[in-house]
């Protein structure tokens, strides 16, 4: 078991910034996304779906995020809005992380919020042994998402994994003691 002990304790935060600029294949994505279904999901409603966006798609994504923006940001930066469009040209791929509500609402939304932050977070898990890094990021613009890519009326993205190959680190990140956030209750 020490090795899923080790590669859950390593998980990190890895920015496009720190990215090599390199395509991800299909298969890869592929099996992140296999590792993704199989999260747990209450009543089997499995809520997550995703869009991957690869190749021209980033491109595209990366203009429509920096025009809406613009459009939501009264006083935007331009620097911000390069920094977006090098986020996402230097992503091997970028994964839309979209909630599908149970149309008959059979548990509440944040069951439905935590099953897909758990499939997230098995592909997350799985990047290292691919040498991968990612992260989740929720800027404002995706709740227009609908605008750019098709959704369903009963879907919504809450924010976008971006993934690209990266060199290792053995940067750890330290924690607070679990001691400090446990309580045990014997009686």
């Amino acid at each position: 078991m020490s090795g899923i002990n080790d590669t859950i304790r390593k998980r990190r935060s890895v920015y496009p910034v720190q990215y090599i600029n390199k395509p991800i294949p299909k298969e890869i994505l592929h099996e992140l996304l296999l590792n993704a279904n199989h999260a747990p999901t209450h009543k089997l409603t499995e809520p997550w779906r995703f869009k991957i966006f690869t190749g021209e798609g980033k491109t595209r994504l990366g203009d429509f995020l920096a025009e809406k923006y613009v459009e939501i940001t009264p006083m935007y930066v331009n620097s911000k809005i390069e920094k977006i469009k090098s986020k996402t040209e230097k992503a091997g791929a970028i994964i839309a992380i979209i909630l599908h509500r149970d149309p008959a609402e059979r548990v509440p939304e944040w069951e439905e919020i935590a099953s897909v932050s758990c499939a997230v977070q098995n592909m997350w898990i799985a990047l290292d042994q691919y040498k991968l890094g990612g992260y989740w990021s929720t800027p404002p613009m995706r709740n227009f998402l609908g605008e750019h890519a098709d959704l369903n009326e009963n879907e919504s993205c809450i924010g976008f994994f971006y993934i690209g190959y990266c060199e290792s680190s053995e940067r750890i990140i330290e924690k607070k003691p679990i001691e400090d956030k446990v309580e045990w209750i014997n009686k």
